[in-house]
């Protein structure tokens, strides 16, 4: 019987696909979470622009546990926990920003159960009568933070008032106009397209309050006709159509990471 041992690149020995007891080679866990080949994970590493739970890494052959590690690339966090999904969906008009509905209504659920994902939650909520960007997943600790005011992610949208609409309206949203809950102001507004009396406004805000947008338009009386949320902090609408969904890249779940501090 031939004592011939194998031979070639330990990282694609069959028995590398088994979780020891001391974890899994690093450059396979980055491989797996889409960051490259197990080969060119090797040259990350070796160049220095890998960190695991803030270290700095250089040796090839690392074991981590890809459930607790935190490992950044380019200072970029890398999510590696298995089973996390995170969508962008663009939520029509009509469609409830809930997981269920007793009144038989279309719900976000709805529009991504094909899917087949269990634990799936929205972030945030839009309004039945508002579009756009919506994130759903089932990551809690990056959606509790994405939810919580306090991190002030900015989130941009377009909307449609009847004009005209001058530079003096899009000063009074900057510096704040007064709601029954308090003073709120948008970080930036300009007008994007205007034809007879339609005009399109680009507002940008980091407040999270319910109906805000809508609320302060009504302020400066130039009630919304349509709503869209084009923007959420790094993960953009692009050219999703409605009702559609897609997962995020490996780069937006690191910036969204990285905008709450995770």
């Amino acid at each position: 019987m031939s004592n011939t041992q194998p031979v070639g690149d330990p990282d694609e020995r069959p028995d590398d696909d088994r979780v020891e007891a001391e974890g899994i080679r690093l450059q396979k866990v980055l491989a797996t979470a889409g960051v490259g080949s197990r080969r060119h994970n090797e040259e990350l590493i070796a160049a220095g622009r890998v960190r695991v739970n803030g270290r700095l890494v250089r040796e090839q052959g690392m074991r981590v546990d890809p459930e607790l590690a935190v490992i950044e690339v380019d200072g970029q966090r890398v999510v590696t926990s298995a089973g996390l999904v995170h969508l962008a969906l663009n939520k029509p008009r009509g469609v409830i920003s809930a997981m269920s509905d007793d009144r038989g209504r279309e719900t976000v659920a709805d529009l991504v159960a094909e899917r087949g994902i269990p634990g799936l939650f929205h972030v945030g909520r839009l309004d039945g009568d508002s579009e756009g960007l919506l994130l759903i997943t089932n990551d809690g600790t990056l959606g509790h933070r994405l939810s919580h005011p306090s991190w002030e992610v900015e989130k941009t949208y377009i909307v449609e008032v009847l004009g005209p609409v001058g530079k003096e309206l899009l000063r009074r949203l900057k510096t704040g106009v007064d709601l029954e809950d308090g003073r709120a102001q948008v970080d930036s507004a300009r007008v994007v397209d205007a034809a007879d009396s339609r005009v399109m406004i680009e507002l940008t805000l980091h407040e999270g309050r319910k109906h805000i947008v809508r609320r302060m338009m009504e302020a400066v009386d130039h009630p919304v006709r349509r709503l869209v949320r084009t923007r959420i902090g790094p993960v953009n609408l692009g050219s999703l159509k409605a009702g559609r969904s897609r997962h995020l890249t490996r780069h937006e779940v690191g910036a969204l990471y990285q905008q709450v501090g995770l």
